[in-house]
């Protein structure tokens, strides 16, 4: 099997999760000789397989060897090589919702799209509650994928969604108004109503660590580059800890992918 042939077979079953072709074969016996080919399977079959929970949250954040997301100035672009950049867009096809922050959003002024890798736009979601994103961004204007606009709303009312299949630009009044911490329960809810319920937290750095620190999250892939930044953005802001027993201590795999170091974060193990 082909890197090529696996890939599509990683499209086959996300589009037909509860499928008996995809239940019961292995990585080793789908792939045989081809190691980047297993490495796929691998990777991305326990993002494709039937949700237990009935939806599911991967995070991913591309740093430097000294943890650092961005220069003090935020540039992040780009921090991770080219294969760094295809797994980025293997994760958004694999995905019903891509989700940013306004500061992402703002800076980096994303496509969020699938064009380094074969597979399907996912709805386009960012978290501005301000309307602080500017509005001829891409996300707004391209007209490539669908894209939600996450803002604040008038607490106890229930927010207005748009029709189904979701198309063009939405908002949805669904945030406090305060500049606090948002409840990414409640963003997953939102989401859940409309049927998206594999979300996929691209960043940034705070809006990965909110859901994270919240225990939503089921997978964090974190990419590391080998760069040395120095003074710059971290990768996580969580609660301080006193004892490194109150680490958070997932499942881990370490993946080569040439141009970068993949740690697969599994939280959901054993659970």
């Amino acid at each position: 099997m082909t890197p090529e042939q696996a890939w599509q077979m990683i499209l086959d079953q996300r589009q037909r999760p509860g499928s008996p072709a995809g239940a019961h074969w292995t990585e080793d016996e789908a792939a045989g000789e081809d190691e980047y080919a297993r490495q796929l399977l691998r990777l991305f079959r326990p993002l494709v397989s039937p949700l237990p929970r009935g939806h599911s949250v991967i995070a991913q954040l591309g740093q430097s060897l000294d943890g650092r997301i961005a220069t003090v100035t935020g540039k992040s672009r780009y921090i991770n090589g080219e294969d760094g950049l295809v797994h980025l867009h293997r994760l958004r096809a694999v995905s019903d919702a891509v989700v940013v922050g306004s500061g992402t959003a703002s800076v980096d002024n994303p496509r969020l799209t699938v064009r380094l890798a074969q597979g399907p736009n996912p709805v386009r979601v960012v978290i501005d509650r301000h309307r602080r994103v500017p509005d001829g961004h891409n996300l707004f204007t391209d007209g490539v994928a669908p894209t939600l606009r996450l803002v604040a709303g008038v607490p106890g009312r229930t927010p207005k969604l748009p029709p189904l299949p979701i198309q063009g630009v939405h908002e949805i009044a669904c945030l406090t108004e305060d500049d606090g911490p948002i409840d990414g329960e409640e963003v997953l809810a939102v989401l859940r109503q409309l049927g998206l319920k594999r979300v996929f937290v691209e960043g940034g750095g705070q809006t990965v660590s909110t859901f994270l620190g919240a225990g939503l999250v089921d997978r964090l892939h974190v990419l590391v580059a080998p760069m040395i930044i120095g003074s710059g953005q971290p990768a996580f802001s969580l609660p301080e800890i006193d004892s490194l027993r109150d680490a958070l201590r997932p499942d881990a795999r370490m993946v080569n992918l040439g141009s970068d170091m993949l740690f697969d974060l599994d939280f959901r193990a054993g659970a």
